[in-house]
């Protein structure tokens, strides 16, 4: 008798694999003569009969535990800002009833993703949920503020430009499957690759992708910091800024993938069929594949970090410039954490860590201002804010109803310069990043904005890794 007949006469999941036990134990005795599916009638009748049945007793026994489990109540979520679609907070609300779920909050740029929403934070005890870290591993955000002439890219003259657009374009490359011949070295390369099986086996594809952006939404640009009073370690004024947004690339996806699946199949019985908790499945952090995945997230993490660095000293070079100050900060990530007087794993995706006094970026679109941040710590929000302006529509939509002569003119009326970017990257496709930063006032507090100038993106508007 298999899962499905079993299933069919209304044995629990839970009890499937207890019930083929007990049946395999009453085949091997010769003087049992009733048929399995009689008995097993009968005795989802009245499991207590069947407690010291020499055959049947394991099953009754989870038939019994299956009927008086409990599921525990979603835990409650608050949520920032008002523009977020049903489907991210019906997100939120199936990661709410991970057993282990603890703290959870929602942030302004909220869109769906994959398991938790982007946007989403996730407070939980004792184990560490691969998706709600999510494939890009560690996207980060660095920004550099360099010692360059303001009036170059103010003006922003393609004349005076030129060796700004060719530092961007030979700096780095784009797209999902991006990788140097000639390759970089860092000493994150000399970390321990061989903690476990995927990293091992992609450490050569990270060394070749090392210093390249991504797709989608990744970007490398020149823009115009204001500063409106002394910080940073900088008088008040007026600056030349190199942002860029990518991270872990392929090897981080390859990381998500490998050990989002050993978490499904180590799921208990009971939410194995969940369609909801397929993309939560979690790992305990007791476990050995949750300490490999937690070991390979921290390296993924190093390893972006590295990537942008490459990126930075490489684009600077180029352009004759040097950084007089750096900020920088991951998402898409998780933190071993006190809240409450708990230990908690929080999980942060798409989100940005904003403890006090926390520096973070805060980006919106390619033709809309970035945010330099200081965290106010709000507990509320597990010490969190958003990580961008967030989608307000997917990249179907948006390929579907823009078209490019109408954000050209867009662009142009802004002072941006776009040397490669996707359709369904443009502004039109974020939400307001500055409704966006009124929704955080008290997560958060502004200290400079960065002005996108000239804008470098993968031109063929594939997906964004989450």
């Amino acid at each position: 008798m298999n899962k499905k007949k079993l299933l069919a006469l209304g044995v629990p999941l839970t009890a499937v694999v207890p019930a083929i036990g007990c049946i395999q134990r009453a085949a091997q005795d010769r003087e049992h003569k009733r048929k399995p599916a009689q008995v097993i009638v009968e005795l989802l009748a009245a499991p207590e009969n069947y407690l010291q049945d020499p055959h049947y007793a394991d099953l009754a026994t989870a038939v019994l535990e299956d009927r008086q489990y409990e599921p525990e109540a979603a835990i409650d979520y608050r949520v920032w800002g008002t523009d977020i679609d049903d489907a991210a907070l019906f997100q939120m609300q199936q990661a709410c009833r991970v057993p282990a779920a603890r703290a959870a909050a929602v942030m302004p740029d909220a869109h769906v993703g994959y398991g938790l929403p982007i946007g989403g934070v996730l407070a939980t005890e004792g184990v560490v949920i691969p998706y709600a870290v999510g494939v890009d591993i560690a996207c980060r955000m660095r920004l550099s503020i360099t010692d360059l002439p303001v009036e170059v890219v103010e003006d922003n003259d393609p004349r005076q430009c030129a060796t700004l657009d060719q530092a961007l374009e030979r700096g780095t490359l784009f797209g999902a499957g991006g990788g140097f011949k000639s390759r970089h070295q860092h000493e994150v390369l000399d970390r321990d690759w061989t903690m476990t099986a995927v990293t091992r086996e992609n450490k050569d594809r990270a060394w070749k992708q090392l210093g390249t952006s991504g797709s989608g939404n990744h970007f490398v640009e020149w823009g115009v910091i204001e500063l409106p009073e002394a910080d940073l370690g900088l008088p008040a004024g007026r600056y030349v800024g190199l942002l860029s947004h990518s991270g872990s690339r392929g090897t981080g996806a390859a990381v998500c993938a490998r050990y989002s699946q050993i978490a499904r199949q180590s799921l208990p019985v009971r939410y194995r069929d969940d369609k909801h908790l397929a993309h939560l499945a979690w790992l305990s952090l007791d476990s050995q594949a949750g300490q490999e995945y937690w070991a390979a997230m921290n390296l993924m993490g190093e390893y972006a970090a590295a990537n942008h660095q490459v990126i930075h000293e490489k684009v600077l070079r180029l352009a004759g410039a040097q950084a007089l100050n750096v900020i920088e900060n991951h998402h898409n990530f998780a933190w071993q954490e006190v809240h409450d007087g708990q230990n908690w794993v929080v999980h942060r995706k798409g989100a940005t860590p904003a403890g006090p006094g926390d520096l973070g970026v805060i980006p919106g679109s390619m033709a809309s201002p970035c945010f330099v941040v200081r965290g106010l710590g709000g507990p509320g929000s597990l010490n969190s804010a958003s990580h961008g302006a967030g989608r307000q529509m997917s990249r179907t939509a948006a390929m579907a109803k823009f078209k490019w002569a109408e954000w050209k003119d867009h662009l142009r009326h802004k002072n941006v310069r776009l040397l490669a970017g996707g359709l369904d990257e443009v502004p039109g496709a974020y939400k307001d990043i500055r409704q966006v930063m009124a929704a955080q006032a008290d997560l958060v507090q502004s200290i400079a904005s960065f002005h996108p100038r000239i804008v470098m993106m993968c031109g063929d508007g594939s997906r964004a890794e989450d």
